[in-house]
């Protein structure tokens, strides 16, 4: 019974074996040998170092989240527009304004070679009180608190400006500008114009980070304080007494949340050289939300972006465009995700598998398509038809 089995067995053997005493070794074979060994000792040790590698599978899918705020990483160097000039505005479409933005925020004087001179927060110095002016009209004296006058931009009758930023703050939210600073005693002692032109010559590094709601909006670095008047945003240049100013900047870091690994921003390391008296430089941005698993299961929530690019310019005292390097960024729908995971231990195992079954098969083909050939041409010169 057994045997029978047994026999049945036998008869389903695909790999029937042939005697030794009648295979034909020959030396195109065992170059053939060699060869196909190589190939699959290198394919095996390319599937090996994926397998022990980490792979990146990138999705694509709706992005669902509601709110939220978005942080913008930034920093920009101006080498021709001093930090007393300068100053940053933030808004949404749903209306949110933040004007002169100072908090997060760090400034570098530069020199005209780049070595910074000073590093500050934002502001133009510190009050000098040598008997200033009173609100009231008279001098201070000894026993007296200070209280200087905002010039008819005070709120209330309690409110003071105790220095020239004060007064230009106050002028910012009444939506005025301020036309003259040397009528001002706060900026006339403070040497508000003097600090400007000692500034003159000098560029500034702006870098820090802004908090903004996760919608469509813009920010921009430009000249000079910046109100509403009449529902227009516009920005008081009166004051720094120019007809020009030059808005060369590079930016070296740009980034819409945290770093991912292996992405490149594509704003960062970009110099841009102003060409004209005066202009708007304006970036389009298309903010991608990315999510980024790493092998341990760490999760970054960040974005990545792309971007477009165009100039808007004005000739020397038109100050139709506003001077300055202006950020419209909007969100786009679709999320990426990217996610890190080792290949499964029998997808490694049927590569290869599939790796040495298919060496082996086409290096039979060849051998037996070499060996025929030979044995053919072989025939011939013995029958003498070979020519």
């Amino acid at each position: 019974m057994m045997d029978v089995l047994f026999s049945k067995i036998r008869n389903l053997d695909a790999y029937p074996k042939i005697n030794e005493d009648f295979y034909s070794r020959t030396l195109s074979g065992g170059l053939i040998t060699i060869i196909s060994s190589f190939v699959m000792l290198l394919l095996f040790l390319s599937e090996l170092s994926l397998y022990l590698h980490a792979v990146t599978e990138t999705q694509l899918v709706v992005d669902t989240s509601r709110g939220g705020t978005l942080r913008i990483n930034f920093d920009v160097t101006f080498p021709a527009l001093p930090c007393s000039l300068l100053s940053l505005d933030s808004m949404d479409i749903s209306g949110e304004q933040h004007l002169d933005v100072r908090h997060d925020i760090i400034k570098k004087r530069l020199d005209s070679l780049g070595n910074v001179i000073e590093t500050r927060q934002d502001g133009i110095g510190a009050p000098k009180i040598e008997r200033p002016l009173q609100r009231h009209g008279g001098r201070l004296e000894h026993n007296e608190t200070y209280c200087g006058s905002c010039y008819g931009a005070e709120v209330s009758d309690d409110d003071c400006c105790n220095s020239c930023e004060d007064v230009r703050e106050a002028y910012r939210k009444k939506g005025w500008a301020l036309s003259n600073p040397d009528l001002i005693d706060q900026c006339k002692r403070e040497g508000f114009l003097e600090r400007i032109k000692e500034e003159e010559g000098e560029g500034c590094n702006v870098y820090g980070f802004l908090e903004v709601n996760k919608v469509a909006g813009n920010f921009h670095f430009a000249p000079g304080k910046s109100f509403q008047q009449s529902g227009v945003h516009v920005h008081d240049l009166l004051a720094f007494q120019k007809d020009s100013f030059n808005i060369t900047h590079q930016i070296n870091r740009l980034t819409f949340g945290d770093y991912i690994p292996g992405v490149v921003n594509p704003l960062d390391g970009v110099h841009w050289t102003h060409p004209t008296p005066n202009g708007m430089y304006q970036y389009f941005i298309k903010v991608v939300p990315t999510v980024y698993t790493d092998i341990s299961g760490h999760s970054i929530q960040s974005n990545q972006f792309s971007v477009t690019e165009h100039f808007r310019s004005a000739g020397a005292g038109h100050f139709q465009t506003l001077p300055g390097v202006f950020f419209f960024y909007d969100l786009s729908p679709i999320k990426v995700t990217f996610l890190e995971q080792h290949v499964s231990f029998l997808h490694f195992l049927t590569n290869v598998c599939a790796i040495v079954g298919g060496v082996f098969t086409v290096s039979g083909i060849f051998d037996s398509f070499v060996y025929h050939g030979q044995k053919a041409i072989k025939k011939k010169i013995e029958i003498g038809k070979f020519s």
